[in-house]
């Protein structure tokens, strides 16, 4: 399998997903530093990242990982001698590899920026917080890839963000609307970071700030995950038959 990833990100090389694992974090501080700053910086950077630029960056990234293979309905991808579901695995992996990466840049980015400005968020907390966005993003790289292979990158994006802002708005519904994979993230960052999808801290004694609904979270998240990455995987084994 690690032969496969690496081959995945050598398909990379003449691509804009290296940069983007950069720029993506990067972007994000300078905002919120120019932005911000001061005791808003924190809160501000995991904010914008959860809500808006993450899933942007993240949808870009799969559509240009999947481009060149539907071009070619796949041809190539497919003449090799292994099973199509493990090539779609390594992809996933791959692209799997790229959030965390991602995802640590801005942590790391975020701790120093609490150096330079008023720290309001402990160390651990960040470290929980990250790691929550990893986790609870990762069904999104098989959903994306979907998007990206039937829609194109563009409705990609757009359809992909306006999900990702009526997630956002509507994370406290409650009900079976809470199974909703798109509100999962907000709604843990109320616990973990102590902030709302607005950017405004989750008053004291809110019970938004309970952390007895975290890990049916984290479990509904990675749900979501094997269950679309069974689900595009079988649509990709069906591109052989084409």
């Amino acid at each position: 399998m690690l032969p496969l990833i690496s081959a995945e990100r050598l398909k990379w090389r003449r691509t804009f997903i290296p940069w983007l694992v950069w720029i993506a974090p990067l972007f994000t501080l300078v905002l919120c530093g120019l932005l911000m700053g001061g005791q808003y910086f924190q809160t501000g950077a995991y904010n914008w990242w959860y809500t808006m630029l993450l899933p942007g960056a993240l949808t870009l990234a799969c559509s240009l990982a999947i481009q060149k293979e539907t071009k070619m309905k796949y041809r190539a991808l497919l003449a090799l001698p292994l099973k199509p579901q493990t090539l779609w695995s390594a992809k996933i992996a791959a692209l799997a590899g790229w959030l965390l990466l991602s995802t640590l840049l801005l942590f790391i980015g975020i701790s120093l920026g609490g150096m330079l400005y008023d720290p309001t968020i402990p160390l651990m907390d960040g470290v929980n917080g990250s790691l929550l966005i990893f986790i609870t993003f990762l069904w999104q790289i098989p959903f994306c890839l979907f998007l990206s292979a039937r829609f194109g990158l563009f409705a990609a994006v757009l359809l992909h963000m306006a999900l990702t802002i009526i997630g956002v708005v509507t994370f406290n519904i409650g009900g079976l609307w809470n199974f909703m994979p798109y509100t999962i993230t907000p709604r843990l960052m109320c616990p973990v970071l102590h902030i709302l999808p607005n950017g405004l801290p989750v008053p004291e004694g809110s019970p938004l700030r309970s952390t007895d609904t975290v890990l049916l979270d984290v479990l509904v998240s990675l749900a979501w995950f094997g269950i679309l990455f069974f689900l595009t995987g079988r649509r990709f084994r069906k591109q052989e038959a084409k």
